[in-house]
């Protein structure tokens, strides 16, 4: 079955059909094809959002739209009070969308109608239609071959950091559903096959993208699977064939990353030593000396934005607080006011912008996803290994984010919001199912 019909809750068929249309044409299309991809993000977001008001029934009281209620108002409020400290700085209306866009998840959750099936499918169309993707945008399959050849690829996506990011959660899903990919069943073989195809795909296009925040993201989130996986199996579960298992896992990956290591060799040390000078300026607090390389900047942007913060630390800036502090901190640099426009971390912009009320609305946000995920995957409903994929992305995007504020741009947006909707779906169906009666079938 393409698609499962059940629901989480009943409603109109043309509805469902509709809802499913536009989350497919979301998650299929939204780099590939941004216009048609854009097409599926509204249907997915508003008419996600005026069903499950209709015919939600228990979940129209879910913390997800308290939350959204909340960014909203967060928002507004800060616009309102900019207007009477800083009119000439503020926008002509408050542009709530700049955090209720995070949101947009409640509709993939709504239309993935609490199903596994449904969101594997979602999650798995997200990854392929991306290969192409690269192939179509930027230099296409040029553009790889120059990567390979030691220069930074950024696959036409938004910039070099950006394609690299969407490589690494690529890669997170192919590791981590490893155990879907090649288990027995029809067409195994070539399952297989795929499988190894997409782990060097995403492999080289992690390295090749040449972004060292992404890489070290990487690093600790597949350290905390694999520590996450021995507590699990560590247990009574602990088997010989699961430390088997464990073992052709760990031989696989370390013949990628050593095979990669001889290959890059070159690239991967010039990007490792670009920095360290800068890093030992940072470790022995010389920050006010640091030069303008790509770790410099961050220091020097983050030190004037704290700076502004300070002036308004519980309601912001507004909207615009990240072009400001770039814009009007007289210390930085003509050529740093140029040629960027955010802070390069996104728990900075939403504080300088919306103060520690912004703050505490995505934290609030951050706990509930992470709640709802534990309980869901405790009653039974979610799946191990969307449970550790869900684990895993959450260190990789708090890491990520820390460097890059991917959740300001659509990119980081459009991954936000399809894979916290595959988390949260879950959580919505075991709220909705008898606790004693769940389908564990279902589940796999």
């Amino acid at each position: 079955m393409l698609w499962e019909p059940r629901t989480l809750l009943p409603y109109p068929k043309w509805i469902v059909y509709a809802g499913a249309l536009g989350l497919v044409l979301y998650s299929s299309f939204r780099i590939l094809w941004p216009d048609l991809g854009k097409l599926g993000e509204y249907s997915t977001a508003f008419l996600g959002l005026i069903t499950i008001l209709l015919y939600g029934q228990k979940l129209r009281s879910s913390a997800a739209l308290w939350l959204l209620l909340a960014v909203i108002l967060v928002q507004a409020l800060s616009w309102w009070l900019g207007t009477l400290h800083h009119p000439d700085w503020m926008d002509s209306d408050p542009k709530v969308d700049r955090l209720a866009k995070l949101f947009i998840f409640i509709g993939v959750a709504w239309w993935l109608g609490g199903s596994t099936h449904n969101t594997l499918i979602v999650w798995g169309l997200a990854l392929i239609l991306y290969l192409p993707a690269t192939l179509i945008h930027g230099d296409g399959i040029h553009e790889w071959i120059l990567g390979l050849q030691g220069e930074r690829a950024g696959f036409g996506i938004r910039n070099k950091q950006h394609g690299a990011m969407l490589f690494g959660v690529a890669l997170l899903g192919v590791l981590v559903f490893s155990k879907r990919f090649c288990a027995p069943g029809r067409l195994r073989l070539v399952r297989i096959f795929f499988w190894c195809f997409l782990l060097i795909v995403c492999s080289i296009g992690v390295l090749i993208g040449q972004t060292r925040a992404i890489w070290l993201a990487l690093l600790v989130a597949t350290s905390a699977a694999g520590v996450t996986w021995l507590i699990y199996k560590g247990s009574s579960q602990f088997t010989l064939g699961n430390l088997t298992k464990f073992a052709i896992s760990l031989v696989v990956l370390l013949v990628l990353v050593i095979g990669a290591g001889i290959k890059f060799q070159d690239t991967l040390t010039a990007r490792i030593d670009q920095e360290s000078q800068v890093i030992s300026q940072i470790a022995q607090g010389e920050f006010e000396d640091l030069p303008y390389s790509s770790i410099g900047i961050r220091i020097h942007t983050w030190r004037a934005a704290l700076d502004w913060i300070e002036q308004r630390p519980i309601v912001g800036w507004g909207g615009q607080g990240r072009s400001l502090v770039i814009d009007h901190t007289e210390w930085l640099p003509n050529s740093i006011k140029e040629n960027f426009g955010h802070l390069h971390n996104f728990f900075l912009e939403v504080w300088v912008a919306y103060g520690i009320l912004g703050l505490l609305v995505i934290a609030a946000l951050t706990v509930w996803v992470g709640r709802a995920t534990w309980l869901a995957w405790k009653g039974g409903v979610l799946p191990n290994d969307i449970a550790l994929f869900g684990m895993v992305f959450f260190v990789y995007w708090m890491i990520a984010n820390q460097f890059e504020s991917y959740n300001s741009f659509w990119t980081g947006v459009y991954v936000h919001n399809i894979i916290l909707g595959g988390l949260v779906t879950h959580y919505w169906r075991w709220q909705l199912m008898p606790k004693n009666n769940i389908d564990v079938k279902s589940t796999s």
